[in-house]
């Protein structure tokens, strides 16, 4: 088995979730004249790729050092739903798995796409990243409960719509700009559609269950559209951990990664190595015809 990284590059320039402190860093000791280097982090739990905790949003749920290793490696499925999202969209179930096989107990990694606008790539554009992207609704939350859905990832800012949560009183032009989408798409606005008994829904509703869930997953995930995999999540041993930032990888037999790497040989790279999907159109055309 080969390990194929899903997890975005972390630094002081990673963008934590809106509010949240960023990674900072500093040396306390040198080469010279303390004979190592030696770092001091501080930092939120929610910068780049990590884990939500149950107690994130359900006091009496598990922290995170209390999740198995059976729960955080599983198999799963990786979809690719950026052929039908746009800006403040809403995806569902039956586009899910319309792309592909999603199995009861499965880890389930959903890509809008919108991790192309991550702070690594190219196409770096971080108000679109963290506040446009496409998020779930209730009948998506139903799904995953019926699923029994062990986590989701996703490769953008959060698990739920950017438009039920926080974000939308914080940005009141985008939120203007969803409105106007909702209405002209669904014929509601953004208001009856997320209604405040809606309010992160993939976050009340399922942490509770024990369905928690990844954000900012990247990496090469652009190499596994609409594939199954191994799927694994390593955050720290984290004892009355809320959330944790995490390793996420996928594990695929040795001969499917040698294709999977000569697909990258061809492919445009982020300046950290990662594929750079939205320069590769030809990725998600093949994706599409699995």
């Amino acid at each position: 088995m080969k390990l194929i990284d899903l997890t975005i590059p972390f630094g002081i320039a990673t963008p934590p979730w809106p509010t949240y402190e960023p990674l900072q860093l500093k040396y306390f000791k040198r080469l010279a004249p303390n004979g190592a280097n030696g770092q001091l982090l501080t930092t939120s739990n929610h910068v780049g790729t990590h884990l939500d905790g149950e107690i994130h949003f359900y006091t009496p749920g598990k922290d995170i050092a209390s999740l198995s290793l059976d729960f955080l490696v599983h198999e799963g499925a990786v979809v690719d739903l950026s052929d039908c999202t746009t800006d403040y969209d809403i995806y569902t179930s039956k586009q899910v798995e319309e792309r592909v096989e999603v199995r009861e107990g499965d880890i389930l990694i959903i890509h809008t796409g919108f991790h192309h606008y991550g702070w690594d790539q190219p196409t770096a554009n971080e108000v679109r990243y963290m506040v446009q992207h496409p998020g779930p609704d209730v009948e998506f939350v139903e799904w995953a409960k019926a699923k029994k859905l062990r986590w989701i990832g996703v490769d953008c800012g959060s698990a739920d719509h950017p438009m039920n949560t926080i974000i939308r009183n914080w940005m009141p032009v985008q939120a203007k700009e969803a409105d106007a989408f909702f209405r002209q798409k669904f014929g509601v606005s953004l208001e009856e559609r997320f209604s405040p008994d809606k309010y992160q829904m993939m976050h009340t509703r399922l942490f509770s269950q024990g369905i928690i869930h990844a954000e900012c997953v990247a990496g090469d995930i652009d190499l596994l559209l609409n594939q199954r995999a191994i799927i694994g999540c390593f955050p720290w041993r984290f004892v009355d951990g809320e959330s944790s930032i995490s390793r996420i990888v996928a594990m695929v037999e040795d001969g499917r990664y040698e294709e999977l790497m000569k697909k990258k040989a061809m492919a445009s790279l982020t300046r950290f190595g990662d594929v750079a999907g939205a320069r590769n159109p030809w990725i998600h055309e093949q994706a599409r015809k699995k």
